[in-house]
């Protein structure tokens, strides 16, 4: 599937791809709204069309992710909860594998998020992802998130790299079409970034189950 003489740069995302997704979508779409709807004395169901209202207003945007802005805008401190339930998250199946597998070949790897800081320190503390990777980068250093080409170049002058060499995997489909919009060559998303949802069978880039598919 894929020529790694090829490849000389690997961009991998973080939430959806080397983790899995179901500990975020249980935070923000079942224990955000919990913890809004006491303190608002709201009922589940309004807190939850109330916080889906917000967060589509954000969608695609650098606020989408950021813990500061939902800390502002919900009223409570978020920060603490994700640093307090972030031991949940957890690995997607072969993920060490892979990252040995790419140290192996000497890749130039960077795990590059959209996560924002908090969220990657609180994740991180609990899987050690650091030891595999060359660079860690959050959009939030650049003001802008992987969807929009205001990333990619701010990104590429700080981190160079060779877009025609350069793969990136990530769950977000939009975010690999900004990347292929910037020009990198090797693109790869996922089919079940979440393990309680269903698999994907159609998808508008290369896609792979799990990460054995790229290595064994």
């Amino acid at each position: 599937m894929l020529d790694w003489t090829a490849v000389d740069t690997v961009l991998l995302d973080m939430d959806g791809t080397l983790l899995d997704l179901a500990y975020d979508n249980h935070f923000w779409l079942e224990h955000i709204p919990k913890v809004f709807a006491e303190i608002q004395g709201l009922g589940l169901e309004e807190a939850r069309t109330q916080l889906n209202a917000q967060m589509s207003a954000t969608q695609g945007t650098l606020d989408w992710y950021c813990i500061d802005h939902w800390t502002n805008t919900l009223g409570f401190d978020v920060r603490e909860h994700v640093r307090n339930t972030a031991y949940q998250s957890s690995a997607r199946p072969q993920v060490f594998e892979f990252l040995d597998f790419l140290r192996a070949q000497n890749k130039q790897v960077l795990l590059v998020t959209n996560a924002h800081h908090v969220v990657l320190d609180s994740k991180l503390a609990n899987i050690d992802l650091r030891p595999y990777f060359d660079h860690l980068v959050t959009s939030h250093q650049f003001q802008a998130p992987k969807e929009s080409q205001a990333f990619w170049f701010s990104f590429a002058r700080s981190y160079p790299f060779n877009p025609r060499r350069t793969l990136l995997i990530d769950d977000n489909e939009t975010v690999l079409s900004a990347a292929k919009q910037f020009g990198i060559e090797h693109l790869i998303t996922l089919r079940q970034p979440d393990s309680t949802e269903d698999i994907k069978t159609n998808t508008l880039h290369p896609a792979i189950l799990h990460f054995d598919e790229l290595f064994a």
